[in-house]
């Protein structure tokens, strides 16, 4: 579903990424792990074409897109949904506007189709059409990653990237949204993309992980892999007994 390869970009006067190659299969839930600052969510945003490359590619459904034009992107993005670490929902409008969205740019349907595909989403992550004139304010944090997901998924992409969707949040609600995500997974078929650095998510979420460190992927495997592997970064970073860089 998504080949990377030899993916380099510098922000600034630091390089970020230093040459990634991963592969991600088709129905998986891919979990990237790696400390902050190491450019988990940069190569995050190179799978949509949020950010180009300085040099590399990505595949998406073997589609090359680093070089595409913003007009060749449409067809590539309604296949990709993404749920911000924030939610990054538009708060001067209401969730039924937040989440029909796409629909009302993209879809050509009617005002009470949409409407009635909102209320399905909605039912979907858990919320009912209660909060449908609400605006993302008056809605707690758990709340908006919720209606950020029904946002993301009412386009029916093939590909779900999640930056972060615990941070911020407490268990009930982290392990909430975690259920979700596997919902997501196994109701709709969906590839998943998960950022983070919280362990105990990606454990229960992962079908495999990456480590990211120093822009590159230093391990791919399962995630029985990583819990019983002897590699000591692997070991130190899920022990969370880090203490300065990794080296």
């Amino acid at each position: 579903m998504i080949r990377v390869t030899n993916l380099a970009k510098r922000l600034g006067d630091k390089d970020i990424l230093r040459g990634v190659n991963l592969d991600i299969h088709k129905g998986e839930t891919m979990v990237i792990l790696g400390r902050s600052g190491e450019g988990k969510s940069v190569l995050l945003k190179h799978f949509v074409r949020l950010m180009k490359p300085d040099s590399g590619q990505v595949f998406i459904e073997g589609q090359e897109i680093t070089h595409l034009r913003p007009s060749e992107l449409v067809p590539v993005r309604v296949k990709v949904g993404m749920l911000f670490q924030g939610a990054a929902l538009f708060d001067s409008m209401t969730i039924e506007e937040n989440v029909g969205f796409a629909l009302y740019e993209h879809s050509g349907l009617s005002k009470q189709e949409i409407r009635s595909r909102v209320i399905q989403e909605l039912a979907h992550v858990q919320l009912t059409s209660q909060v449908m004139n609400k605006k993302p304010a008056e809605l707690s944090g758990g709340m908006k990653k919720r209606v950020g997901l029904a946002r993301a998924i009412i386009i029916r992409p093939n590909i779900m990237l999640y930056d972060e969707p615990t941070t911020g949040l407490d268990p009930i609600t982290a392990d909430a949204i975690d259920e979700l995500i596997i919902q997501m997974q196994r109701d709709l078929g969906i590839t998943s993309v998960v950022v983070t650095h919280d362990m105990k998510s990606a454990f229960k979420v992962a079908d495999r992980m990456a480590l990211l460190n120093k822009g590159r992927i230093h391990k791919v495997g399962s995630k029985e892999e990583f819990q019983n592997t002897d590699d000591p970064m692997v070991r130190q970073f899920i022990l969370g007994q880090a203490r300065g860089p990794m080296t």
